[in-house]
């Protein structure tokens, strides 16, 4: 994992590469497209990513389930989470705060291709449970 200096650069690129992942496809396409477009497009910066990890539960030492997915990991640091709907909800924040729980990262994404306004649709959220 990244050290934390090196965070804010990487959001910087995060942010970056959604814009022109936007700019150049627009609104209104599926989750799916923008996800191969945005995993593309880091490609060509040179970042790792990672799509569809898999997020272990763990309740007191069981394991109780699998089968949910984060969408990116970026430089195994940033998990960020795809949406193409009209408007962003309090469970798609819920979501990813409780992904950065999980996996015990310090930052997240939660990207909106369907918002009307797409610069207020991408929301950093940070975890302040993180320990490094």
């Amino acid at each position: 994992m990244m050290h934390l200096d090196c965070l804010k650069e990487l959001s910087y690129e995060i942010r970056g590469a959604a814009m022109d992942v936007y700019n150049e496809l627009g609104p209104g396409l599926l989750e799916s497209v923008y996800e191969k477009a945005l995993i593309h497009e880091f490609k060509l910066r040179e970042i790792d990513v990672v799509s569809q990890i898999p997020v272990n539960i763990v309740y007191k030492g069981e394991l109780v389930g699998n089968d949910l997915r984060i969408d990116l990991l970026v430089e195994d640091t940033v998990i960020i989470e795809l949406k193409s709907v009209e408007e962003l909800k309090k469970v798609h924040f819920k979501q990813l705060r409780t992904y950065l729980k999980l996996l015990n990262r310090p930052e997240g994404w939660l990207i909106n291709f369907g918002a009307e306004d797409f610069v207020k649709g991408m929301v950093k959220i940070k975890n302040y449970d993180f320990h490094q």
